[in-house]
């Protein structure tokens, strides 16, 4: 019997892939005119790529998302030279673009440690200035994660994804009847009548225990970390991955492909995320089709069919639960408007989220 508090469903949307802060230099420290004393610099503000760090992590543990240098220090008889202000360093994962509100970039955090300065801090009074200090530098920036599709399609090897792409986008993948076809990401984009561009990737294939780095293990999870949406398939009738590893029906592995992706890092798993039900071409695929359904609407009821190290601590809820065949092109042009529309919503979210924090900017400069 699961304990009941492990048990819950998980509204999609928590992942943040962009974030706009509020970053002020420190003021520099006052001179002393009689003995020619020079204050001390403000410190600057730097965002630094740094291990383990995700967006979210900056968003809740700063609120306010506003960062500021320390002041300089006076000049004073005791200290001519006044101390320079304590810097401050915002620490931001890797692999993000910085930018002003306008959308100058900044600079890339490619590899942890790399440091972009973002706000200069003020100099000290001096001789130059009559020793008057100067303020820091005050601006709005941006950090976005380089994403390198909106959606990324996440299952077991042989769930279809590379026919799906096919079947989906312009993209032509290596497609085989064998594990690991993928090694690395391929990148298709599904074309609307509009004109719209939607950029799909096809990552490497997920095994169980890539948490701990087995198989593509890190770089598939990677990978991941750098799309907007999950597009999770499986397939109908389920999987087995070799002769010694366990049989895993279609719900089994969904709510495995959700464990792992939740070991790795939770955030990752609380993206917005489809599921494709692949290979409804085959026998008996619409009463299995069902009974997934049903397993999907109450995980909780069927959490006995999975061993107690596979059940994730929120089971997910798809915006959409889409069947199709890859192979026969049944459900595609529908998945393809489930894709469209989903992420229209998420733009539309996060259009209204940016208007609020400039919106909350506003007031507060004016009271």
């Amino acid at each position: 019997m699961v304990h009941i508090s492990r048990i819950c469903l998980r509204k999609y949307g928590n992942f943040v892939d962009n974030l706009r802060l509020y970053v002020r230099g420190g003021g520099g420290g006052m001179g002393l005119p009689r003995l020619g004393g020079q204050g001390g610099n403000g410190g600057d503000v730097w965002v630094v790529a740094a291990k383990n760090m995700t967006l979210k992590k900056i968003k809740d543990k700063y609120p306010q998302k506003r960062f500021v240098g320390g002041s300089g220090g006076n000049s004073s008889v005791r200290a001519l030279k006044g101390e320079k202000g304590a810097d401050m360093e915002v620490l931001a994962p890797v692999g993000i673009a910085v930018t002003t509100d306008s959308g100058r970039i900044l600079g890339d955090l490619n590899e942890e440690g790399d440091r972009v300065l973002v706000a200069k801090g003020g100099s000290g009074g001096s001789l130059h200035s009559a020793f008057e200090p100067t303020k820091g530098q005050a601006k709005h920036i941006r950090l976005d994660l380089k994403l390198i599709a909106d959606l990324g399609l996440v299952g077991f090897p042989n769930a279809g994804k590379s026919s799906l792409l096919t079947a989906l986008s312009n993209a032509t993948p290596q497609i085989a009847s064998y594990a690991f076809t993928t090694l690395r990401p391929e990148i298709g984009k599904v074309m609307y009548p509009d004109y719209k561009q939607i950029s799909v990737a096809d990552l490497p294939g997920l095994i169980e225990g890539a948490y701990m780095n087995k198989g593509m293990g890190h770089k598939f999870l990677k990978h991941v970390e750098r799309t907007k949406q999950l597009l999770f398939v499986v397939d109908v009738c389920g999987f087995q991955l070799a002769s010694k590893t366990p049989f895993r029906s279609a719900f089994e592995a969904v709510q495995l492909l959700t464990k792992e992706l939740e070991l790795y890092k939770e955030e990752v798993a609380s993206k917005p995320a489809l599921l494709v039900v692949n290979k409804m071409d085959l026998p008996d695929a619409e009463d299995k089709l069902a009974e997934l359904k049903e397993q999907l609407n109450n995980p909780e009821e069927f959490s006995d069919l999975l061993p107690g190290d596979m059940i994730p601590k929120n089971y997910l809820t798809f915006r959409h639960v889409v069947p199709v065949s890859a192979m026969t092109g049944l459900g595609i042009d529908h998945l393809k408007s489930c894709i469209r529309q989903s992420l229209d919503e998420e733009d539309a979210l996060e259009s209204r989220d940016v208007l609020q924090e400039k919106l909350q900017a506003l007031r507060l400069r004016s009271q």
